[in-house]
């Protein structure tokens, strides 16, 4: 997808077939409800967490979280991913069987790789159709849920708990509906949700956050609406076997770079977080790194007499193939929810038996 000025005009000129795609969501969507198109129940509840709009709202934190809050609540999870923009071709990919992790971030794409690499105990899968990698999951690991990462468009599984995120600094976008706009469906669609998560919910934006909070709570007022915040944990360092503390690293100077569906949110992130940046690179989301781009990038970085690079985890699991004598750093960032959201997963996981 473009970027920027290209972005906007593809969307401005997109907009007389908006009403058209509109129009044929909303078809499928009907069609699913009247089982017209079939849906299809897997032998354990299905929890979803998708997005209404495209580009970066959170999704593999929320996973992650809600993954974590499933383990410590005596269940046996497994993830199931589309695996977008890795190479493994098979109907279905084990990224890991929870013990032993068999594809990389170039096989099984981004987001898997690192929720392969971040969940222990957790297998993580992927394929085309998410009913088949579902089953198989089902049938060959003894778990009793699945995630669907990124699943709410994907109404041929049935889900017992459907999450929906939108990101505190994009909330709806333009309002349009694609190829006009960033929302994937009709504003309507969200009829389907069990739960709204606001995600990066900040100083900067919690008036705006709170009175989007207010908008959903008027137009769907049968769903509860959440609200979660970013914190910096930890770095990780290509030079290390341990994490490494934030608080050692902000008199360093660094080059810093991303390539996530927004860059420039991770180079605040980084300001705000009071890291010395000499420079910063942003790439498109998914990202496929070469020996030329990091050779460039320590190029710059030691051009601005910064010590180390430092990226997204997201990034850094791509990454691996490359590290070399020049440090590579990652800023750790995990999702951190209100109490209410916790109380309303314990309160859904009862129902699911």
């Amino acid at each position: 997808m473009k970027s920027g000025r290209g972005l906007e005009s593809f969307f401005f000129l997109g907009r007389v077939l908006s009403p058209f795609y509109s129009a044929l969501m909303v078809l499928r969507s009907y069609l699913y409800k009247k089982g017209l198109l079939k849906t299809q129940k897997l032998e354990v509840p299905v929890i979803s967490i998708g997005n209404l709009t495209m580009g970066g709202t959170g999704k593999t934190p929320l996973v992650m979280y809600v993954v974590r809050y499933l383990l410590g609540s005596g269940r046996k999870p497994a993830i199931v991913s589309r695996g977008y923009g890795g190479k493994a071709a098979k109907e279905v990919n084990i990224v890991s069987d929870g013990r032993k992790i068999f594809l990389d971030a170039e096989a099984a794409g981004d987001e898997p790789a690192l929720l392969a690499e971040s969940l222990a105990g957790v297998p993580v899968l992927t394929g085309p159709r998410k009913v088949r990698v579902g089953q198989y999951a089902t049938e060959n690991f003894q778990i009793d849920t699945v995630v669907l990462d990124d699943g709410f468009q994907h109404l041929a599984l049935r889900r017992d708990l459907d999450l929906v995120l939108f990101s505190a600094r994009a909330f709806l976008g333009s309002g349009w509906v694609f190829p006009g706009g960033e929302l994937r469906e009709p504003f309507s669609a969200l009829k389907r949700a069990h739960g709204f998560v606001i995600t990066g919910v900040d100083r900067a934006t919690m008036e705006r956050a709170e009175a989007f909070k207010k908008f959903l709570c008027q137009c769907l007022p049968h769903v509860p609406v959440f609200m979660g915040e970013y914190l910096p944990v930890c770095l990780l360092h290509s030079q290390r076997t341990k994490t490494f503390a934030i608080d050692r690293a902000r008199h360093f100077l660094f080059y810093g770079f991303a390539g996530i569906a927004n860059p420039d949110s991770f180079r605040q992130t980084l300001l705000k977080e009071n890291f010395k940046l000499v420079g910063f690179q942003p790439f498109r989301d998914h990202h496929h790194y070469s020996a030329e781009d990091i050779a460039a990038l320590v190029s710059a970085a030691k051009a601005g007499r910064a010590q180390a690079l430092i990226t997204t985890e997201k990034d850094f699991v791509k990454l691996k193939p490359f590290f070399g004598d020049f440090p590579v750093l990652a800023l750790k960032v995990e999702l951190f929810m209100e109490e209410e959201f916790d109380l309303f997963l314990f309160e859904r996981l009862g129902s699911m038996r």
